[in-house]
C-alpha cells in the first residue's frame, strides 16, 4: 500500500525509503510491506536520517508512515533474544535500546515538523515512535495498543512514558498502560494523542494541508517555534527519568532470559 509517489528518492537508506518533495520528507517504514516492526536497521535508518537533517535547514517538515497493512506492530523482540544469547551480561541488549532512546530524542529535537501518518495498528514501540512526533494523523480504521505489562515487560521503549504523560496526561495514559486495552482512533483523538482522524483514502490530503502551510510560513519562526514548544515541555519534565529506561528495559529482560529454564 504504498501511497508516497517518488517524486525524488533520497538514496542511502537499507530499511526505510526516503524521499523528497519539495521541503518534504516522506519516510516510508516497510517498504516492502513485509516486516512491520521497529527493527534496529530501521531505527538505524532513521537515526542516520535524523542526523543528516542538521545540514538540511531547507527540509521543513518529515513524515512519517508505513507501506504495510499497519504502522507498526512494535519492536523486533527477536532481536533482544539474541542479543541476549551473545551476550548474558545485556551490555549488547542495552546498546540497542538506547538507541531506541536516542532516536526519540533526535525526533523531538528535529529541526523540521515531525508528522506520523498512522493506519492499521499502532503498537508499543510504534505507538512511542508517533508519540514523538510533533503531530499525528490517524485512519479512522486505526487501532492502538500498549501490550508490555500484558508481555510482563515495563513500558519503557525509547523513554516514552514521560512524552505520552505529557501529550496525552496521566490518568488517560495509565489506564491504558495497566490494562494493555486496545482503543480506537477517536478515542485515541479524544485524549490527544491525534491531532486529526480522516477515512484512510482522505488521510494523505489531510496530511498534505499541514505540510503546506509549513512551506509558506518563515524558516527562521518554524524552527524557533519548535524549540520553544520543545523546550517548554521539557521544563515540564524536570525529574525526567527517560535516561534510564533502555537500562531498566535491558535489566529486566536479562533477568526473564536468566529465570528461564534450559531446553
Amino acid at each position: 500500500m504504498n501511497h508516497i509517489p517518488a517524486l525524488s528518492p533520497v538514496t542511502g537508506f537499507k530499511a526505510v525509503d526516503v524521499t523528497q518533495d519539495g521541503p518534504v520528507l516522506h519516510v516510508l517504514l516497510d517498504p516492502h510491506g513485509t516486516d512491520p516492526t521497529l527493527s534496529t536497521a530501521v531505527v538505524d535508518d532513521l537515526l542516520a536520517l535524523l542526523d543528516g537533517l542538521h545540514d538540511r535547514p531547507d527540509i521543513r517538515a518529515l513524515v512519517l508512515s508505513s507501506a504495510g497493512d499497519d504502522f507498526c506492530s512494535g519492536a523486533d523482540r527477536t532481536e533482544y533474544q539474541a542479543a541476549l544469547a551473545d551476550d548474558p551480561t545485556d551490555a549488547g541488549l542495552r546498546r540497542l535500546l538506547d538507541k531506541a532512546q536516542r532516536l526519540c530524542r533526535a525526533l523531538e529535537e528535529c529541526h523540521a515538523v515531525t508528522i506520523a501518518r498512522l493506519h492499521g495498528k499502532v503498537i508499543g514501540a510504534g505507538l512511542a515512535l508517533a508519540a514523538y512526533c510533533d503531530l499525528r494523523a490517524g485512519a479512522d480504521s486505526c487501532r492502538f495498543r500498549m501490550p508490555e505489562v500484558g508481555l510482563g515487560l515495563p513500558p519503557a521503549w525509547g523513554g516514552a512514558m514521560g512524552r505520552l504523560i505529557q501529550e496525552v496526561g496521566g490518568s488517560r495514559i495509565r489506564e491504558l498502560m495497566l490494562t494493555c486495552d486496545v482503543f480506537d482512533a477517536p478515542t485515541a483523538q479524544r485524549i490527544g494523542l491525534l491531532h486529526k482522524v480522516a477515512p484512510l483514502d482522505q488521510l494523505d490530503h489531510a496530511i498534505a494541508g499541514w505540510t503546506r502551510s509549513f512551506a509558506r510560513r518563515s524558516p527562521e519562526a518554524l524552527v524557533l517555534t519548535k524549540r520553544m514548544l520543545t523546550g517548554y515541555a521539557r521544563a515540564h519534565r524536570t525529574a525526567d527519568i527517560a535516561l534510564l529506561d533502555s537500562h531498566l528495559l535491558s535489566s529486566h529482560l536479562g533477568q526473564a532470559a536468566a529465570r528461564r529454564p534450559a531446553g
